[in-house]
């Protein structure tokens, strides 16, 4: 469900995702892609294709137009907001729609009056096209106000995942939309349902929420964030202070038919554990990469969706016999339900939206059992997932080092009164008038080293990073343009609720710990929990140049330095994108702050 601001928006919305679905409808409907095979998609390629080596390009580019203004709202939960910042008038944007093996042309018009905006593609690898990763400060220039630029690139992955802003705190605003590539998958299924958000909601603009979280508390550290005002589902909910303001999302099925649900947490700050009651369901993709059904493990009753995270479910519909022997009324809750540590959110309340079923007699009545409170999982995500298309780790490269090990820290900037998450010591700020990719069009290695650059020596295949987590504070950690393997983690604490001081640090301990990490097609994906106090190994191969963030994707974190860049095979860039592609746009960008007395200047990291 999208709530609109006005019908030029809505009108917006709706020509564009018409244009795409209509293109994508055509060709799958002369594909082998039936609701008994979704394996197959067509000649050549099917689940089993590992589409790093091989993209069924279908010769169509597939385009979009999203125009970025601020509004003044009535939300959907009833409640006033202040310089919504939102795509063709809706929240979400509209939903980019393409096929496995399209070309995306999505041209951005900023029409914010005193920002400018970077637009990244989340979790898309943009093989040899870094260039359109979308990052200000990084790969691009900010698109100044009254300005325009288009990104181009290629489908080649399949599945869900979701766009925003990359500059500063700006998606809190609203800046973000959903992406689906269809393409083969795991499990058989009668109907996609669409993409299903589930992200919190603050009446507060994000940028007056940072410069709270950056003031330091009494006792040194950072201010903690105001709990959400609203938890909504696919963009709605009931105002938790008065259920008849808003109105619960509905997810409506067939009985006996099977569902694709596509979850998103597109959230700033808020991690949940996502359930249905009455009803266990099959996780068939995490991010996106397919996962092996074959294992029981992938059919859970519930689901842990850590920020910037996805899964495609399955739900089996009850037939109609088994919704009239349910205690209830045919109607049950789904329910986002949040660790009691409070250390992946604070939302004081039970949001919820209804799935129901479209049957003679059914009613729209509201869900009267709540179901069971799901297992607290501690902001732990599972890596018991297995991808189809196989990917086994060499274990002879494994190795920790001072060079590949990254930790964490909160660091208490007494002179400038800012609280500051560090990776490697460093709290990120890049310079918005000049990217790293600009440094690299001119052959120059002289980037601050506020950058926070890390170099991958050329001639290794896998890259290994131990990130080391020195506050209890556990840290969703997404990488641009690279799926990661996950090779092994600390559990999370048992006991989250102690002060940092009672808290003892784990390190990783090559003596005890090597025995647990994994190096055969270990979980794979782009986003993953970092635990408190606790340590994460990532690998990823080395073969895909550019500047690729390494970052935690709770807004306040990244936004307050918590952020790497990997500069990945830095003397080939040049050979595969056009670095002068960067320059029209920084001259606009330069030219707006040289010219504009109300430009807001960057108070923080600038990612």
């Amino acid at each position: 469900m999208f709530f609109r601001v006005s019908i030029i928006g809505f009108l917006r919305a709706l020509t564009v995702f018409s244009v795409a679905t209509a293109s994508s409808l055509v060709q799958r409907d002369s594909s082998c892609n039936t609701p008994d095979n979704r394996a197959c998609w067509t000649d050549g390629f099917d689940i089993t294709t590992d589409w790093e080596k091989e993209v069924p390009f279908t010769g169509r580019t597939v385009h979009y137009t999203l125009v970025l203004e601020e509004y003044d709202i009535i939300g959907p939960d009833g409640v006033f907001k202040h310089d919504a910042m939102l795509f063709n008038g809706s929240f979400p944007g509209p939903t980019i729609t393409a096929d496995w093996g399209d070309y995306v042309n999505v041209t951005i018009i900023n029409k914010l009056l005193y920002n400018g905006t970077s637009i990244h593609w989340h979790g898309l690898q943009m093989e040899d096209n870094n260039i359109n990763d979308g990052v200000g400060g990084v790969t691009e220039c900010p698109i100044p106000p009254n300005a325009t630029k288009s990104y181009l690139f290629l489908a080649e992955q399949y599945g869900t995942t979701w766009y925003h802003s990359h500059y500063s705190s700006q998606y809190g605003n609203g800046v973000l939309g959903a992406i689906v590539f269809n393409g083969p998958a795991s499990a058989n299924y009668d109907v996609d349902l669409g993409t299903f958000p589930i992200n919190d909601w603050y009446y507060e603009s994000a940028d007056q929420i940072l410069a709270q979280v950056q003031a330091p508390a009494e006792y040194g550290g950072p201010t903690i964030p105001p709990p959400a005002d609203n938890i909504l589902f696919n963009g709605t909910n009931v105002n938790p202070a008065d259920i008849t303001m808003g109105e619960y999302a509905r997810v409506v099925l067939t009985p006996g038919l099977k569902y694709r649900l596509r979850l998103f947490n597109p959230s700033v700050n808020y991690a949940y554990t996502f359930s249905i009651v009455g009803h266990n369901f099959t996780v068939i993709a995490t991010d996106l990469v397919p996962v092996n059904t074959t294992d029981p493990s992938t059919t859970v009753s519930s689901l842990f969706i850590a920020v910037g995270q996805r899964f495609d479910i399955i739900i089996q519909g009850k037939s109609e016999e088994e919704i009239a022997s349910d205690p209830g009324n045919g109607n049950y809750w789904i329910n986002a339900t949040q660790p009691i540590s409070g250390y992946c959110g604070n939302f004081y309340g039970k949001p919820a939206a209804i799935l129901s079923y479209d049957y003679p007699g059914a009613t729209d009545e509201l869900p009267i059992v709540d179901g069971p409170v799901p297992e607290d999982l501690r902001c732990e995500d599972s890596i018991d997932f297995r991808p189809v298309v196989v990917r086994d780790v060499p274990p002879s490269e494994f190795s920790i080092s001072e060079y590949n090990t990254l930790p964490v820290h909160l660091m208490n900037d007494k002179k400038q009164s800012k609280v500051f998450w560090t990776i490697d010591d460093v709290a990120m700020n890049v310079t918005w008038e000049k990217p790293l990719l600009e440094y690299i069009r001119e052959d120059s290695t002289f980037w601050p080293y506020s950058e926070n650059v890390l170099e991958i020596p050329p001639e290794s295949e896998w890259s290994f990073w131990l990130i080391e987590n020195k506050s209890k504070i556990p840290h969703p950690m997404h990488l641009h343009g690279h799926d990661f393997v996950i090779v092994g983690r600390s559990p999370a604490p048992d006991n989250p609720g102690l002060s940092d001081a009672m808290m003892p640090d784990r390190h990783f301990d090559p003596v005890l710990d090597t025995s647990s990490l994994n190096f055969t097609n270990p979980a794979r994906r782009d986003v993953t929990m970092l635990p408190g106090n606790g340590w994460l190994i990532v690998a990823f191969q080395n073969n895909n140049p550019g500047a690729w963030l390494f970052h935690c994707h709770i807004a306040w974190h990244v936004s307050m330095g918590l952020s790497v860049q990997f500069l990945e095979n830095r003397n080939e860039i040049k050979a595969v994108m056009d670095l002068n592609l960067l320059v029209d746009n920084c001259n606009a960008w330069q030219s707006y702050i040289d010219t504009n007395p109300p430009y807001q200047p960057k108070n923080d990291s600038g990612v």
